[in-house]
Formats: structure tokens, sequence, C-alpha cells
């Protein structure tokens, strides 16, 4: 018989460092790390929210620009969350196997360099040089969003909403100034001699390399490594005899699909929307200010609330602020597919609301998807799942251009609030908040030791 997980647990914690033994026998220290973690990742989230924000807003009007036409727009944000994908593979696989820090490092720095690219494609008016340069930008997007399972990595069951959150909201402040600083970096690009448009991606291309050297400098000692090495104790303490070809005892199948769902199907609609929402209020004569503010707004929901979100996911459950992301996501698509096109109020309005529902539908969902999963595969799993979730903003970005070009930002905005409701059945299905506590009682019986 070959080596089970549990007699790999065992020989791994034996094999470990001096100073990371420090740690496992020290629950103290344990806590001091996960405070520093969280510290280090606020810092870099602020960096990074800046550089994500930046290109959102005008991505698809730099496209518009150069390509002379609408039904094209939709591709930057195709491209970028594409690149997002690969890039969200590539940062799980380089934490599992050398840690938080140096994963998300690299895969700012990538975006970083994407960003400069981008500004050069704008110089040259090379289209060929855009489209690569967005695909490499969308590193800076996935590792973005990969920074919140950071936070989680030391964090025990009731503190994983929080832990998230906390990565989440610290994003809010680069996110909500980015949009707002689109006049005043296209003036600078303007005196240096560069394209107005192309002026947000010189701050995206300096946030992303500032959230690379916060995160490589300071996120040591490395939490993924840590949590690594403390789990294995754990499963040799507790006896948890896992299962080699499942790790059932753990591992919840219907969890990780349900977690994965929820933020693949926010991510779907919420991008769809907020990409054309900036070229629907340039045919209705808002100018380049007035789309800087509703994007603000946006991404200010999409992350201000998250210490609430966290709070909520964590007291009421998993599965209730799942369906409170379904609702609110349809809410949104028909405000906005059915209220006044020139109204900035409406506008802000139904963009605010899609931010919410992507973040309950974040929030819970990383969550379940944490629940679900053993810290040994954790982070492999957790890149894996946001392929997917970078796949489907991919794909809502593409198609909502072609969409709109021959129907209507009201026809795409409904649909996409009709699809959301989808979810609420899948977490019904899973059962998540009852295989919760279902694996709470089995885990406890089995170890003798209280659940967390």
């Amino acid at each position: 018989m070959g080596e089970n997980v549990f007699d790999k647990s065992v020989k791994q914690v034996d094999n470990q460092a001096v100073w990371l033994q420090v740690y496992i026998s020290s629950p103290e220290r344990q806590n001091q790390l996960y405070k520093r973690t969280l510290l280090v990742v606020v810092l870099s989230q602020i960096f990074g929210g800046a550089g994500l924000a930046a290109g959102i807003t005008v991505g698809a009007l730099l496209a518009q620009d150069m390509l002379g036409t609408d039904s094209v727009t939709g591709i930057p944000t195709a491209l970028y969350t594409l690149g997002s994908a690969g890039a969200a593979l590539l940062v799980g696989r380089l934490s599992q196997a050398y840690g938080r820090s140096s994963g998300l490092a690299a895969g700012f720095l990538a975006g970083g360099i994407g960003a400069i690219g981008v500004v050069i494609s704008a110089l040259t008016n090379s289209i060929l040089l855009l489209f690569v340069s967005l695909l490499i930008y969308g590193a800076g997007s996935a590792t973005n969003l990969q920074a919140r399972y950071a936070g989680t990595d030391l964090a025990n069951r009731r503190q994983r909403a929080k832990a998230i959150s906390i990565a989440l909201v610290s994003t809010t402040f680069g996110a909500v100034a980015g949009p707002n600083l689109v006049d005043v970096m296209g003036e600078f690009a303007i005196s240096i001699g560069i394209p107005a448009l192309a002026g947000p991606f010189l701050l995206a291309a300096a946030a992303y390399i500032l959230a690379g050297v916060v995160l490589f400098i300071f996120l040591r000692p490395d939490p993924l490594i840590v949590a690594n090495a403390i789990s294995a104790a754990q499963s040799s303490t507790c006896k948890l005899l896992l299962e080699e070809n499942s790790n059932s005892s753990l591992i919840n199948k219907r969890g990780i699909f349900a977690g994965t769902s929820v933020m693949i199907l926010t991510q779907f609609v919420m991008t769809a929307i907020m990409t054309m929402t900036p070229i629907h209020m340039g045919h209705h004569g808002h100018h380049l200010n007035g789309v800087g503010l509703v994007i603000g707004f946006h991404v200010g929901a999409m992350f201000l609330p998250s210490l609430i979100t966290g709070f909520l996911v964590d007291k009421i459950g998993r599965a209730a602020m799942a369906f409170a992301s379904a609702i609110t996501l349809l809410a949104s698509g028909v405000l906005a597919a059915l209220g006044p096109a020139d109204s900035m109020v409406v506008l802000i309005l139904a963009l605010v609301l899609l931010g919410l529902g992507w973040n309950f539908g974040l929030i819970s969902g990383t969550a379940i998807l944490v629940d679900a999963t053993h810290a040994s595969t954790r982070a492999k799993t957790q890149g894996s799942v946001d392929v997917g979730i970078a796949l489907s903003g991919a794909l809502g970005g593409g198609i909502s251009g072609v969409i709109v070009a021959h129907s209507s930002y009201a026809v795409l905005s409904i649909a996409c609030g009709v699809f959301s409701i989808v979810l609420i059945p899948i977490v019904i299905w899973a059962g998540i908040d009852k295989q919760r506590k279902s694996n709470k009682i089995k885990i406890t019986e089995k170890s003798g030791v209280p659940f967390e």
C-alpha cells in the first residue's frame, strides 16, 4: 500500500525547519503572524486596488478610440480577464510551491509590466501590442483577487469571512481613488506626450509594482508555509485520518462546486454590465469625469461593505448571503435596464447594487470554498477556481459588446440580472450550512478536539 495523506503529513512535520516548529507550538505566535499577514495584505491591496480600477475605467474607451468601433469595446475586458485566468493558475501553483509571498509578488509585477505595455501601445498606436499587453495586465487583476486568500491561511473557520473582508475592504482605498484620478492622469499623460486615455495605465503600472514589492519584502514568514506545517501537525495530533483518494472527511465536493459557482456567476454578471456602462454613458452625453464617478461608486460598493459582509457571512451563514447576492444582482440589472439613461443617480444606484451583489457573492463563495478544502491542496485549488472566475469575466466582457451592438444595454442588463438567480438552486442543492454543521460533529467525534 502507498502512503496516505496522513502519513505524508507526519513526515512533513518531522522535516520542518526549527523556525516553523516555533509557530507550530505557539498559538500566540500564530496569532501574531495572522495579524501581521493581514496588515501586509491590507497595504498591498491599497496599491493593487488602484491598479485594478484605473484600467477598468478606461480600457474599453481606449480600445474604442484606437479601433474606431463600439462592437469590439468588450475585447479589452475579455483580454485582461483571459490573461488573469492563466495568471490565476500560475499564481496558485507558485503559492503552493513557494509560498504566498513569491506567488503574489510575481503576479503583481507581471500586471505592472502589462500596464506599461498598454501605455507604449497607445503611443505607437499598435493594436497588437495593446492586446498582448492587456493579457499580461490581467495578471494584476488575478493577483489582486487571490491576495484575499492570504488572509485566510492562518484564520480559523470563525475568522475566515472576516479575514476575506479585511483584504477586500482595504482594496477600496485604491480602487475608489483610481477612477477619480482619470482626469488628473489624463492631463499628466498629455503633458509628457502620451494619449490621455493611456494616463490611468501609468498609475496602474506604478501601483501594481509597488504592491508586488510590498508582498515580496514584508510577507514573511510566509503564512501559507506556516499554515501547511500547522495543519500537518494538527492532523498528526488529532488523528484525523484522511483518505488518500478523496480526503472525504474534510473536503466537501459539493461545497467546492457551490463556492466556485457562486463566484463564477457573480463575476460574469458584474463584468458584463460594468464593461458596457462607460460606453452606454458616452452614447447618452455623459463625460469622462461622470464615467469615473459612476465606476468609482461601483468599485467602492464592490469592496467597501466587505467588513459588514464578512460579519454577516460568519453570523447568518454562507448560503443566506449567496442568496442575497443573487437578489441584489437581479435588482441591479432591472434598474440599469429600465432606469433613464441620462440620470446619473440611477446609473450610480444600479452600479452600486452591481458591486454590492458581487461583494456578497465573492465573500460567501470564497468562505464556502475555503471551508470545503484542506490546507495541503488549498492554494492549488484556489488558483484553479480563480481561473474559472477569470474565464467567466472574460466571457462576460467579451460578449457584452456584441450583445449591446446587436440589441441594447437594457437587454444585456436584464438578461444578466435574471441569470444571477441560477446560483440559488445550486446553493440549496449543496446544503452549504447544513454540511458545515455535519462536518463539525464528525470531526469533533473522531478527534476529541473542538472543531473551529
